[in-house]
């Protein structure tokens, strides 16, 4: 591939910036770790978020970097990557997210962020740009994720429901409280892997097209310690407008389904991490706490604000388009 000439200002403020749509993302998305468990009362919100800080950092040492592969690799043709596209993508999906977190909506910022690629990508270079098959995983598991996350979350309900069906619901409540400190330190886990990937990706994917890392190469451990640090301490500041959506809005939950969400929410975020698919958390925790809802009864979730949340995720990845490309078009008189 053609190395393109950059300076180091460039891309010096091309990391930071990318850096801070990672620490936004934990802002984003510390919601889907804690919604749970500070709306049950286990922990109140301060603690909460230090814990799920603490695991999304913790996360560096357990997940494999494919999802950080897909992103930097797989999803856009690394020939067409320049700063302005880089500058594009990261300045859509801040946009999207920033929009998202004022209203309260819980979108998915790892669904902005690729939308951010393709829409600067194609902005640049047409259609051709695009890689299929990476897009094509990330687009089927806008479905997926939260249709998995709802089928383990309501599974896992029926089956703690049957399990204890002869304990007295003041045991129940008791060991569950314990319980999901468990369940919402693998969900945070699960998360931190995740999504620092993301950003560790498109580092990367700016670092190769620079020629200060091979195309064949890692990404530096620098980098991936300062994407995982930054998602943390975004998650450290919390982002409290979603935690009332996804805490209180969607169902009213108790220890029991905030475990049974957390739960089905972990496995499906550790199989797509597996996988090297960048899934959305909000998208699985959301399926999650809908499954939990539903398998109590069908009355218990609210349907009318689950509804509003998937419009914001069909609408994530072309509206983030949309302001990407505008972006990419005033970095080439900027930049």
């Amino acid at each position: 591939m053609q190395t393109i000439q950059m300076s180091l200002w460039v891309i010096g403020l091309l990391v930071a910036l990318a850096l801070l749509f990672d620490f936004m993302n934990g802002f984003h998305d510390a919601a889907n770790s804690i919604a749970t468990v500070v709306s049950t009362g286990v922990l109140k919100p301060h603690h909460a978020v230090a814990m799920a800080a603490m695991c999304n950092v913790i996360a560096i040492f357990i997940f494999h970097l494919k999802v950080a592969a897909t992103v930097g690799t797989g999803t856009v043709d690394i020939n067409i990557v320049d700063h302005y596209v880089i500058f594009g993508a990261l300045v859509g999906a801040i946009a999207w997210n920033a929009i998202t977190w004022y209203y309260g909506i819980p979108s998915s910022s790892s669904h902005a962020l690729i939308g951010g690629l393709v829409g600067a990508a194609v902005a640049k270079a047409g259609t051709g740009a695009l890689v299929g098959n990476g897009l094509l995983k990330t687009v089927a598991f806008i479905v997926i994720s939260p249709l998995l996350g709802l089928i383990l979350g309501s599974l896992m309900m029926v089956i703690v429901g049957w399990t204890f069906f002869r304990t007295p619901p003041s045991r129940v409540d008791r060991w569950f409280r314990r319980l999901q400190l468990a369940s919402a330190s693998l969900y945070s886990l699960g998360h931190g892997g995740n999504d620092a990937q993301k950003t560790i990706g498109i580092i990367w994917m700016l670092l190769i097209a620079s020629g200060h890392v091979a195309a064949g190469g890692e990404p530096p451990v620098w980098v991936i310690v300062c994407c995982y640090v930054a998602i943390g301490m975004g998650t450290l500041f919390g982002g409290w407008r979603i935690v009332r959506t996804m805490g209180q809005k969607i169902t009213k939950l108790k220890p029991v389904g905030g475990f049974c969400a957390e739960t089905g929410g972990a496995l499906t975020l550790f199989l797509a991490s597996a996988l090297g698919v960048p899934v959305s958390t909000t998208h699985t925790i959301t399926g999650a706490i809908v499954g939990v809802g539903s398998a109590q009864k069908m009355s218990a979730v609210r349907w009318g604000v689950a509804g509003n949340i998937v419009w914001a995720w069909v609408l994530t990845i072309p509206a983030s388009a949309f302001m990407s490309a505008i972006a990419w078009w005033i970095g080439r008189h900027i930049l």
